[in-house]
């Protein structure tokens, strides 16, 4: 389990995945909400028909630093303090894999044993143990670098052991916030976030610069500014964010600096030392296969993703769909499960999240009627509207891959807009393609497979023009891609849009109220109500007449 924000409970058993239910898709709770209460451990257990009585171990991720540390949360509603590791490795011959052990769990009034091992370790074992090296039972680089430590290399074998290479370089993944949330429109003045929630902005803005900077250039007089930062005044510590964004902003004062283009210099400074860091870190072990896993928050940066791919001389790049600590849970169930069966590999789904809940069955002022995936792609080519996709398992990680999605068609340029303006989201924030897979490399350069949406693709030229909600202002998309032998009802859908349109593309975004996990229920879409259409399972709910204009405006704050 993972108790600090994006909290979350996974059971592995026998090298299988059961489930990973982070916490912000209960209840349409806000995103990357702690694990509010061990209660909820003996819920998600109850969800696939177990009880705390059946685990054979508990595990709960690491977190603080100098040492074995507290977490807080609640059990039965009363404070709990648990100690946990490190949140990483304190010198280079650590055992990555060496977990300590704690007793008070409660759970439901009875208090269990459980071992903890660094949060770090949860990354590396939630990418390589799902990747397909793994399986392929071949070792893997893995780089982790997140908001709370510098990029760290590390190499992962079959049997589950962990080489600790230390850090590639100097630089703690807090920086790219920091800096952002020093120019506009970033500033938490200019968000307007509560005083409660602000902890958590660090967390949400760096998805929105990644789109922002397609706005600006980057501009070499600036990243020479980074550069000279970085060589005159680096000092490795949490802090040193406020130090570099402080410095910066002296430094090129007299440069005519605009919001957009310092942030640009940002993203493509931070991605050169990250390439090249990486590129170096290759050359440790020049006899391992050039197989490479990413994880921590900044993998979920599809540029500098890209770049890695195509730049720093491995075969074979993998990301997988929970990198930051939406994976975390996981992750420390995976470490258990290699450091007991010496065997690395787990068998999992991408869609293994909650299932629907149907407590609530009032219908909100909606119709419902039979529809089948056919029908819903036709109306979806008739009509142009978006339609609220419920179905199935919710998706592993941040992002909706069709299970809880608003589906579009992408040939008309105001769709973006429409889709923006329901969500509440920002102008420049892009909408994303999901695309047939087959079909992914005419539309798309490369248009490889990329189905947990986590690379840069470019929309080529000549489709530019028939599906431009989709392309963002440097003509990129961040593509996912559908195997229909994988994803059998979301592949049927695009199939059935493809004979009726010849565009196998749709706009795909994310299901939820503004600031909250994955609707976790038709209920909650339909109290929404800023769609017209609502399809989940087979069945249509559609507005009735005369409440079309009718939107709620319920939200949480980031």
């Amino acid at each position: 389990m993972k108790v600090t924000h994006d909290g979350g409970v996974a059971v592995v058993e026998d090298g299988r995945l059961r489930t990973s239910v982070e916490v912000e898709k209960l209840g349409n709770r806000a995103r990357y909400t702690d694990l509010l209460d061990t209660d909820l451990i003996a819920v998600v257990l109850k969800s696939i028909g177990l009880h705390p009585s059946d685990i054979d171990t508990f595990v709960v991720d690491g977190w603080g630093f100098g040492g074995p540390t507290e977490v807080n949360t609640m059990a039965a509603g009363e404070p709990l303090e648990l100690r946990v590791a490190a949140y990483r490795e304190a010198q280079l011959a650590d055992d990555s894999l060496r977990h300590e052990v704690f007793d008070g769990l409660r759970i439901g009034g009875r208090e269990h044993r459980y071992h903890s091992y660094h949060h770090t370790t949860g990354h590396v074992m939630s990418a390589y143990a799902t990747s397909p090296f793994a399986a392929r039972r071949e070792p893997a680089f893995v780089v982790v670098w997140d908001g709370g430590t510098l990029p760290r290399g590390y190499v992962a074998s079959p049997d589950g052991a962990i080489e600790n290479l230390g850090p590639i370089f100097g630089l703690i993944g807090n920086l790219y916030a920091t800096f952002s949330m020093r120019f506009p429109p970033f500033r938490p003045e200019d968000i307007g976030v509560s005083d409660e929630r602000l902890p958590y902005m660090q967390l949400s803005v760096p998805g929105k610069v990644m789109a922002y900077v397609a706005k600006g250039q980057p501009r070499p007089e600036l990243c020479q500014v980074l550069d000279d930062i970085y060589r005159d005044e680096l000092d490795v510590s949490l802090g040193f964010a406020e130090v570099f964004a402080e410095s910066f902003l002296k430094r090129a004062e007299h440069l005519a600096v605009r919001p957009e283009d310092a942030l640009a210099s940002m993203q493509h400074w931070l991605g050169e030392q990250l390439v090249d860091s990486v590129r170096t870190m290759r050359s440790f072990r020049p006899g391992l296969p050039g197989n490479l896993c990413l994880a921590g928050g900044c993998a979920l940066n599809i540029k500098w993703n890209t770049r890695i791919r195509t730049s720093a001389g491995f075969d074979e790049v993998y990301v997988p769909p929970f990198p930051n600590d939406s994976g975390s849970a996981f992750g420390a169930a995976c470490a258990e499960h290699a450091r007991i069966s010496g065997s690395a590999a787990v068998q999992w789904s991408v869609f293994a999240g909650p299932r629907l809940t149907d407590e609530d069955r009032r219908t909100y002022g909606y119709r419902r009627r039979e529809c089948d995936i056919e029908n819903l792609a036709r109306i979806l080519h008739e009509t142009g509207e978006p339609v609220v996709v419920l179905h199935g398992a919710a998706e592993l990680g941040p992002r909706a891959l069709g299970h809880r999605s608003i589906i579009a068609p992408a040939t008309d340029p105001a769709a973006k807009d429409i889709l923006n303006e329901i969500k509440v989201r920002e102008s420049y924030r892009p909408v994303s393609p999901i695309c047939i897979e087959d079909r992914a490399p005419e539309i798309f350069d490369p248009g490889t497979p990329d189905p947990f949406m986590l690379f840069d693709h470019t929309v080529r030229p000549g489709w530019r023009d028939r599906i431009p909600a989709v392309v963002h202002l440097d003509g990129s998309a961040r593509l996912q891609t559908v195997d229909p032998q994988m994803d059998p009802t979301v592949g049927a859908l695009l199939t059935a849009y493809d004979r009726l349109s010849g565009v196998p593309v749709l706009c795909n975004t994310s299901a939820n109220l503004n600031g909250s996990g994955f609707f976790p229920d038709v209920a909650s879409a339909l109290r929404w109500g800023r769609t017209r259409l609502v399809w989940s399972e087979g069945w249509l709910y559609e507005k009735e007449p005369g409440r079309g204009d009718e939107r709620s405006t319920e939200m949480n704050a980031i």
